[in-house]
């Protein structure tokens, strides 16, 4: 659960919030969590301007555990309890929207005032840095490969020497890597899609994040069968995205708190409490 009690509501978005984000601008969506959009926006505590009044509305791909997911009735994880700190701050409620992440990824769903950030242990690349105003880094990730046992593979060279079929999840910076290393990797629409592909044999071998994917050994029937074979140290930082054309408000707090949980210890208490390690200790 989060550090403090926040109201939060999952909404789905589906082929309709994708088809209408690409009437709209692209790539993103205009429909909202609570069937509707606020095309004037609303200040917070503060003066940050807001998409709904009293609610800080977060777009994000579920599920992504540890960072995002289900629990009951709650979308729970490490992003969330971050997002909980700025909206804590600006005196709001957290309200969370489920989308593709092909429309967060491409700043659509920002742009088109769907949310009024993204947290979805989204990576901070140049190209996405093209219509997202990121917020400083908040998580320092790699890439891991996790194989069924008995594969005899330890890297990504091996993956293709042996001629393993290789799965990624679409729209991330795992299937990049892969491709710029000379694989085709056959894509999955989120990270459970993939893992199912692999237990179903579909594929030998999948990359991922690596907190990812050691959240996914922590389940017995899980360990049983697959093994992380290789962390990749591919250098990534997440940050919470915002619109190209930021309110600076709101970049502000979320910079302000993010620094001041880790100068306090509140981001090593998040930290320890979803990945079982300190920050700098999960590989």
């Amino acid at each position: 659960m989060a550090l403090w009690s926040l109201n939060r509501r999952a909404s789905a978005a589906g082929a309709l919030a994708l088809t209408a984000a690409l009437a709209l601008s692209g790539c993103g969506s205009e429909s909202s969590s609570s069937g509707g959009t606020t095309s004037a926006s609303a200040s917070a505590a503060g003066g940050a301007q807001l998409v709904k009044p009293g609610k800080l509305t977060v777009c994000t791909n579920i599920p992504y555990e540890p960072f995002q997911f289900k629990q009951g009735a709650d979308i729970v994880g490490f992003d969330v309890d971050i997002v909980d700190l700025v909206a804590k701050k600006l005196g709001v409620e957290q309200e969370i929207v489920d989308i593709d992440f092909a429309v967060i990824k491409s700043g659509a769903a920002m742009a088109t005032n769907k949310c009024d950030l993204a947290a979805a242990g989204m990576t901070i690349t140049e190209e996405r840095k093209a219509n997202i105003t990121f917020s400083d880094p908040y998580f320092d990730a790699t890439q891991a490969l996790l194989a069924k046992k008995g594969t005899g593979a330890a890297s990504l060279e091996d993956v293709k020497a042996k001629g393993l079929k290789l799965g990624a999840q679409a729209s991330t910076t795992g299937l990049t890597y892969a491709t710029e290393k000379g694989f085709n990797p056959t894509e999955y629409a989120d990270s459970a899609k993939e893992l199912l592909a692999l237990q179903a044999g579909q594929a030998d071998v999948i990359i991922q994040d690596l907190p990812v994917v050691l959240t996914w050994l922590k389940k017995p029937e899980i360990a049983e069968k697959f093994e992380l074979i290789a962390s990749l140290d591919t250098g990534e930082q997440y940050g919470l995205g915002l619109k190209k054309q930021a309110d600076p408000v709101l970049l502000k707090t979320i910079n302000e708190e993010l620094a001041k949980a880790k100068s306090d210890g509140t981001y090593e208490k998040i930290f320890v409490k979803w990945f079982d390690k300190k920050p700098g200790e999960l590989g």
